[in-house]
């Protein structure tokens, strides 16, 4: 968690290249605190960016020193009340919930820190790759306030006992103990880290879009139901998916040593 610091700089910055669009969250003076405004420019970006057929994968970043330090504490404390409080994190919510209903992959980029709401935020992400000196905590216990939204998304990417953990001590965790546990899926030098980056949303971007459209949706809506339903659901897909063109064009494709040709339908 941070504090608020005025700028006018813009709150949230995006390039797009090669069917990659790198959204970067813009407060570093205040550790990419995630203020109504960040949330709200992060909202519309998605938004936007879930009707540009152009981007494939999206990556999420911060400027400056870190990821993102959580809400930003001097914002809330500045304006008090239940409804204030109601609509921030309603707010949050709906962000978390936008990453995953994305069609597309969004991927974390992760540097410095990543606490409270910043580390709900990489876990919401799909894929989460980090410098080897970021480092990952939900410390709302150690001021009052416990981290149960982030521990939303932290729950359904960790262990019960790591989560427990991470939430009960608010004790910072280093990128090794964040991969064992399975937070983020690997750490690189820092010097790497856009490379490598780079790398991982390249291979994917190459893929179907209408394939990763129909995975993703699909990966998340089975892991919340029963084994017998699960695997109903994930027969029903797949048959939905072997009547698209794009399937058709990979399975010729791979007999055919050929590269695909993707059409997206």
């Amino acid at each position: 968690m941070s504090v608020a610091l005025k700028t006018d700089e813009p709150l949230l910055l995006r390039r797009d290249a090669a069917g990659l669009a790198w959204l970067t969250m813009n407060r570093p003076a205040a550790r990419n605190a995630l203020s109504v405004g960040l949330m709200g420019a992060l909202e519309a970006e998605l938004e936007a960016i879930a009707a540009d057929p152009s981007i494939h994968v999206v990556v999420i970043g911060g400027a400056g020193p870190a990821f993102c330090a959580g809400h930003d504490l001097r914002e809330i404390r500045a304006n008090p009340g239940r409804e204030v409080y109601a609509a921030l994190f309603e707010q949050c919510s709906r962000l978390m919930q936008k990453i995953v209903r994305l069609e597309k992959p969004v991927i974390a980029r992760v540097h410095g820190v990543a606490t409270a709401a910043g580390c709900q935020l990489v876990a919401s992400c799909d894929l989460a790759i980090a410098a080897d000196t970021a480092r990952f905590a939900t410390p709302g216990v150690n001021i009052g306030l416990f981290c149960s939204t982030p521990m939303v998304a932290l729950s359904r990417n960790v262990g019960r006992k790591a989560a427990m953990e991470m939430l009960l001590t608010g004790e910072l965790i280093d990128a090794a103990r964040a991969t064992a546990i399975g937070l983020i899926n690997r750490a690189v030098p820092e010097a790497e880290l856009d490379q490598a980056v780079e790398a991982l949303a390249s291979q994917i971007a190459g893929k179907s879009p209408l394939t990763l459209a129909i995975g993703k949706e699909a990966f998340y809506r089975q892991a919340e139901m029963e084994l017998r339903d699960a695997y109903r659901y994930a027969a029903e897909v797949m048959t939905r998916n072997m009547m698209a063109r794009d399937a058709a064009e990979g399975i010729d494709a791979f007999l055919g040593k050929r590269h695909p040709v993707w059409s997206g339908t």
